[in-house]
């Protein structure tokens, strides 16, 4: 996914972070051992006394976190996304969660766009870990415009917030002056025959979708989740009685992620026909990033059969 003119969401995280510095003192950046591969590092040359290095030891930085929240802070702690949601859920979910602390928990190289780290380094699981703790917020932007908006809402957001980056450069696919609101999805593309509600890079891709859907008389409406949790019911519900179809698109395991938050709510409003197309119950693998979204069923061409196959069953 390294392609000219396209920029990582952690480097929009790292450009929030700067901006948030130099307008709020409360905020402090706790990183464990990734200062660079995180983009804390923007943060700590601009504001080194603001800083904290926490080593290898993610336990002990969100426990941290949520001492400097205590004392009036709003901390942002740092790592891959597989140690936040693997090493450190423990400490997330008493300390950060329970307590309903104001800590915000980065979660770089999410999905599997890392690659040749393979599966012990591919966070595919952390979405359904975080969504599921009460009080936690998730976000997921789909650009490095995005994130850079992500972050900042975020510093302003009540308690816990999880925010999922990537290590890979993605298109942009928002606008700088396009409103970002915690828990209100934004609507890139619209359609009448099937809604495709996707986050992170999957948008892209969803929007690659619609195109190829478009040349075959299909109209996709195109919805970027940046929220999985907290939902906008009110925006799926009606989807889902105004088209009737529904698709659903993410870069993480189905079980416990976006589809299944989606499907939670149509459940009970407004059944319809639905596909979720993700990763299905396996481990990532080592290779070419490009490779494993072949590998793994995550392109537009997989997006638009999933709607194919769900408008046979619309009624």
């Amino acid at each position: 996914m390294a392609k000219e003119g396209w920029i990582p969401t952690r480097d929009g995280f790292g450009q929030g972070l700067v901006e948030l510095g130099k307008k709020r003192e409360d905020v402090v950046v706790l990183c464990a051992d990734l200062t660079d591969s995180t983009r804390a590092g923007w943060f700590k040359k601009e504001f080194p006394d603001r800083f904290f290095s926490m080593g290898v030891a993610e336990q002990d930085m969100f426990g941290a976190a949520a001492g400097l929240a205590l004392m009036g802070k709003t901390p942002f702690a740092c790592t891959f996304g597989v140690f936040a949601s693997g090493r450190g859920w423990d400490q997330i979910r008493i300390s950060l969660a329970y307590m309903n602390l104001n800590v915000k928990v980065i979660g770089t190289h999410g999905g599997i766009g890392v690659g040749e780290d393979g599966a012990t380094h591919q966070a595919i699981e952390e979405i359904s870990l975080m969504r599921i703790l009460p009080n936690m917020t998730v976000l997921v932007p789909a650009d490095h415009i995005e994130a850079r908006k992500a972050t900042i809402a975020a510093a302003s957001y009540p308690g816990p917030v999880y925010i999922r980056l990537g290590r890979n450069g993605v298109p942009v696919v928002t606008g700088e002056d396009a409103p970002f609101e915690i828990g209100k999805p934004s609507i890139l593309a619209d359609g009448k025959d099937v809604a495709i509600f996707a986050c992170g890079y999957m948008v892209y891709e969803s929007l690659l979708a619609k195109d190829i859907l478009a040349k075959e008389g299909i109209s996709a409406k195109v919805i970027n989740i940046h929220t999985p949790k907290p939902l906008d019911r009110k925006l799926i519900i009606k989807t889902a009685k105004d088209i009737g179809a529904i698709v659903t698109v993410e870069e993480h395991l189905l079980a416990g992620g976006l589809g299944s938050a989606i499907a939670e709510v149509l459940v009970e409003e407004e059944p319809v026909p639905m596909k979720m197309v993700g990763i299905d119950d396996r481990f990532g693998e080592s290779g070419d990033p490009n490779l494993l979204l072949d590998h793994f069923g995550l392109r537009a061409k997989n997006i638009a059969k999933a709607a194919k196959d769900v408008l046979k069953k619309k009624k």
